[in-house]
């Protein structure tokens, strides 16, 4: 796994996984390994409770916890939760979308040209299938 080089404080930084809580597991396992095309390099956790780690393509990981038993959270997310949507880089946005869009996923922002201060980058949301907002975004 790659390791961070421009962090003066923490040796090695940089992000390893984000872990997301799903609510469906057959179909997240689809979208992110499927549709997203990210191998599973580690499954662990209980019988009861499934958690795989995929590789994101870069050496950087998303954590995928199987739901639990019981009723599921019905609260909607929104953007005063602490994490509201993770980004995912890509060399082309606008293919990525079509891609997910394609594999009848949720569509919640239109690929769009964005200057942010010194990046110009394209951005595009997706839904994915326990809530999770996904973002493509490619610095152009």
């Amino acid at each position: 796994m790659p390791t961070g080089n421009r962090n003066t404080q923490i040796p090695g930084c940089g992000t390893h996984h984000i872990a997301v809580q799903t609510s469906d597991w057959d179909t997240v396992l689809r979208l992110y390994r499927d549709v997203l095309g990210m191998p599973v390099i580690a499954r662990f956790g209980t019988p009861e409770r499934e958690i795989v780690l995929v590789d994101a393509g870069d050496g950087s990981h998303i954590e995928l916890f199987q739901p639990t038993a019981g009723p599921p959270k019905t609260r909607a997310t929104s953007q005063d939760d602490t994490i509201f949507h993770f980004a995912l880089a890509t060399t082309d946005a606008r293919a990525a979308l079509e891609h997910v869009c394609a594999a009848g996923y949720e569509v919640t922002v239109e690929p769009t040209d964005v200057a942010l201060d010194t990046l110009d980058v394209t951005v595009a949301f997706f839904k994915g299938p326990s809530g999770e907002v996904i973002e493509f975004f490619q610095v152009r």
